[in-house]
């Protein structure tokens, strides 16, 4: 694979990651599950994995925002890449904004497996893992 390749695999992977966090924060949980392929999965810790666009949708539903939010997600790195797969490990810190001003919800990281479809980008796979 080429430099140039690479370089565009971990741009799309980049963009698709922050495209799921701006759409999440805005509660926008058609524009999620559509980053998502059809058996897109979801872990969350001490959940059962999350299956499929519809269960995706139902979940993101759940957890709209209702006060203001921000995830940062960061430190991205690609670990595996190839034409039309990737993985990648990023940062997140999740803020929520109460009474007091923003706080620190959680600081975790995202273990990403990603797809190309028809030569747009899609998560397949998403683990979460909370560090604090």
């Amino acid at each position: 694979m080429s430099d140039s390749t690479e370089a565009a695999v971990a741009a799309a992977v980049r963009n698709l990651i922050g495209r799921h966090i701006q759409a999440q924060d805005a509660g926008d949980s058609e524009a999620v599950v559509a980053l998502y392929t059809a058996d897109g999965v979801l872990e969350i810790p001490g959940a059962d994995p999350i299956s499929g666009q519809e269960a995706l949708r139902e979940a993101f539903k759940g957890w709209a925002p209702t006060q203001p939010q921000r995830h940062l997600g960061g430190n991205t790195v690609i670990t595996s890449w190839t034409e039309d797969s990737a993985s990648a490990l990023s940062d997140v810190v999740f803020f929520q904004r109460g009474e007091a001003g923003w706080a620190v919800g959680v600081v975790g990281r995202y273990e990403d497996t990603f797809t190309r479809q028809d030569g747009t980008w899609k998560l397949q796979r998403r683990k979460t893992t909370y560090e604090a």
